[in-house]
């Protein structure tokens, strides 16, 4: 591989670990956002996904956004969505990033797809899972649509920043991980030297 295909591979593993970063976030966002940006011409896909930029992926992807994001502002429903988006979310991130990873061979782009899009889709799913559980717990679910609006803005953030600025979105995605491990850890555990 010479100097400008490593270039081009790196910048397609940046665009998908964000859109897979995204993906935890929201499922549909990225999708519909990848798909935008395959339909106009802006996003190399990779072969056997050029069926993501097209007209009729276009409109399933934004219908599916519409229902999703109107379906976590409806109390309680947010909770029951989060059971069947963490493992979607799993698979979004994998599909997002196998979609644009291009100019690797096969093994390395699924394992990147796999382990780096799968991981940090489901890193973030989990983490504002534990977040809107703590928002239930705390607010009884009042301060859930804050919540809601926050994953909103990270996911079309994210994956338009992945589109347009990839190797920020990397940096960007690797300072999501870090915060997704610390926040975890919060959460779960509370923070050293709380009293009991």
């Amino acid at each position: 591989m010479d100097g400008a295909q490593s270039v081009s591979a790196l910048i397609s593993v940046a665009v998908g670990l964000g859109l897979a970063a995204a993906c935890g976030f929201r499922i549909f966002v990225p999708l519909l956002v990848a798909s935008v940006a395959g339909y106009t011409g802006r996003l190399p896909l990779a072969g056997g996904f050029e069926w993501v930029g097209s007209l009729p992926a276009l409109v399933a992807f934004a219908t599916a956004t519409v229902l999703e994001i109107g379906a976590y502002y409806v109390p309680w429903l947010d909770h029951a969505l989060d059971a069947v988006a963490t493992p979607a979310a799993l698979v979004a991130g994998i599909l997002a990033s196998a979609a644009v990873i291009t100019d690797l061979p096969p093994l390395l782009k699924w394992g990147a797809a796999l382990v780096g899009g799968g991981g940090v889709a489901g890193l973030i799913q989990g983490t504002s899972v534990l977040f809107r559980l703590k928002s239930t717990t705390l607010t009884g679910g009042v301060a859930n649509p804050v919540v809601a609006t926050a994953e909103l803005i990270g996911a079309t953030g994210t994956a338009l920043l992945a589109i347009f600025l990839p190797l920020l979105c990397l940096a960007a995605v690797i300072g999501l991980i870090i915060l997704a491990f610390r926040a975890t850890g919060r959460l779960l555990f509370g923070r050293r030297g709380d009293p009991a």
